[in-house]
């Protein structure tokens, strides 16, 4: 295992820390219903897949 030789100093542990953020998921709107859901995923709403109605095995 690693043993740390040297305390590392405030500024290098923030700047290794810069990308360590949260993104929002990317929604998009139905194009039947209207209500948003994840892009190339099944309707939450309505069940409808990039126009298609989903069966009911794939909507589960």
């Amino acid at each position: 295992m690693a043993v740390q030789q040297r305390r590392n100093s405030k500024t290098r542990k923030n700047k290794r820390r810069t990308h360590y953020t949260l993104t929002a998921p990317t929604l998009v709107k139905c194009p039947v219903c209207g209500e948003m859901k994840l892009p190339h995923h099944a309707c939450p709403n309505c069940g409808n897949v990039g126009g298609a109605e989903a069966t009911a095995s794939e909507a589960k």
